[in-house]
């Protein structure tokens, strides 16, 4: 059984003890960048694949004094060849994660959710899990989905949970707890998320998402707070003691996640599932605690997971042009 993680100090010591996973670092030449690489690297996490303009990579590095082996640097000439770079890197088996340097979101999933040349699974939908540890919370606490799929519609919302469970049976939690939000924690038809959520517990009885304790409708105070639910007469396995949450929606889930982090002190890894190596999802403001934590999960998924070919052949698709994902890119392939 997987060792049991209470903070994300404990999943970067763990890290440590692992071999080096080989990182694409999709437009490497950022400052923060480089500095989490630095230390990732300092510590024995990650063997670098810097993917950009040379020069500006090596003037990064020069002005945190960390001098960049030529090896490292793999030359890319804009954003869209360094995030096609990336993907190459991994379907040749050059590189075991990728990391999001300074890249918008959106060219970067572009690159990888492309059907005929990406890192899609079949029968996998692709989605996000942000891994929190909260100062004022006792344990580890996910997030999902807070940044790429927009309005999950109940059978979305079930494939989201199950990734994110399996991602909290590698963090040792052999049963997680989820909490489907809502608004108010009974059912309310005007409300489409209660439905969803109850939908969801019942489906969690019935065995439908494996081994994970699932119930809803639970408002976010009642999903955390025992004194809470007390005070409001719930009784369940879930309230006050959740490991995860899933969100209503990609803005809930982003608003309480930024929330966590700038008003409650939290340090929150972003790491994308469902493809065929883990990605870290940084955006370009998060400091490096939070992005060496993304790297550490990203070496601990890849060291207890079986590696997964990506799709080799499938049809077009159309480009995307944001960060969130619509319906079809992120849904599994027949």
């Amino acid at each position: 059984m997987p060792a049991h993680f209470g903070t994300l100090k404990d999943l970067i010591d763990q890290a440590r003890k692992l071999e080096p996973i080989r990182v694409a670092v999709v437009d490497a030449a950022q400052g923060l960048v480089i500095e989490t690489l630095r230390e990732a690297h300092g510590l024995g996490i990650v063997n670098p694949r810097l993917i950009g303009v040379p020069e500006a990579i090596e003037n990064a590095c020069r002005d945190l004094g960390w001098a960049a082996r030529d090896d490292w640097i793999v030359p890319a000439s804009s954003d869209p060849a360094a995030a096609a770079k990336a993907v190459d890197l991994v379907r040749d088996g050059e590189a075991d994660a990728i990391m999001k340097g300074n890249i918008h979101t959106d060219v970067l999933m572009r690159a990888l959710l492309k059907k005929e040349s990406g890192l899609r699974l079949p029968e996998r939908r692709v989605s996000h899990v942000f891994v929190t540890d909260i100062p004022a919370y006792p344990k580890l606490f996910g997030i999902t989905d807070a940044a790429i799929n927009i309005a999950p519609d109940l059978t979305a919302k079930a494939q989201i949970l199950q990734n994110a469970v399996e991602l909290f049976h590698l963090l040792g939690v052999e049963e997680p707890k989820v909490a489907a939000l809502s608004a108010v924690e009974t059912v309310n038809p005007a409300i489409v998320s209660t439905l969803d959520a109850a939908c969801l517990a019942l489906m969690g009885r019935r065995g439908q998402i494996g081994r994970a304790v699932v119930d809803g409708p639970l408002a976010f105070d009642n999903a955390i707070s025992a004194k809470a639910a007390k005070e409001k007469g719930i009784v369940s396995d879930v309230a006050g003691d959740a490991d995860i949450v899933l969100t209503p929606d990609l803005v809930s889930g982003n608003i309480l996640a930024k929330n966590l982090e700038y008003l409650a002190g939290a340090v929150a890894a972003g790491v994308v599932v469902g493809l065929s190596v883990p990605v870290t999802l940084s955006s370009r403001a998060d400091p490096p605690a939070a992005r060496l934590a993304a790297l550490a999960l990203a070496s601990l998924m890849h060291h207890q997971t079986p590696r997964a070919a990506p799709v080799k052949t499938a049809a077009p698709e159309p480009s995307l042009h944001c960060a969130p994902q619509p319906e079809h890119a992120c849904c599994p392939l027949s």
